[in-house]
């Protein structure tokens, strides 16, 4: 399994990112996907989840409203359109697959928001 996540950097408050995660090693169309970051000096936080099917999709009340996953499945990729982002927002943003038995993460982006 290797999950490569990319499209992080620099951005102003209110501003907007894409995230992708290119996966394989897997049947990336068979699994449920999430999205996890982690802020300087906390810990992890759930971000979002989207069902393998890309049909369903689940929100930390911190991004509800401003952040959107979907997949690609057909290009294996995953992605996270983050929008009005505000400098509460700065983590390493991780690509997870996870589930009974199974925990492969991604090494990370970094998203800074910053004026």
């Amino acid at each position: 399994v290797q999950l490569v996540e990319s499209g992080g950097g620099l951005v102003q408050p209110g501003g907007s990112l894409r995230l992708s995660c290119a996966a394989s090693g897997f049947s990336f169309s068979g699994y449920d996907m999430s999205w996890v970051r982690q802020a300087p000096g906390k810990g992890l936080e759930w971000v979002s989840k989207i069902n393998s099917g890309g049909g369903s999709t689940y929100y930390a009340d911190s991004v509800k409203g401003r952040f959107t996953i979907s997949r690609d499945n057909a290009k294996n990729t995953l992605y996270l359109q983050m929008n009005s982002l505000n400098p509460e927002d700065t983590a390493r943003y991780y690509c997870a697959l996870t589930g009974v038995g199974y925990d492969y993460w991604g090494q990370g982006t970094q998203v800074n928001v910053s004026s």
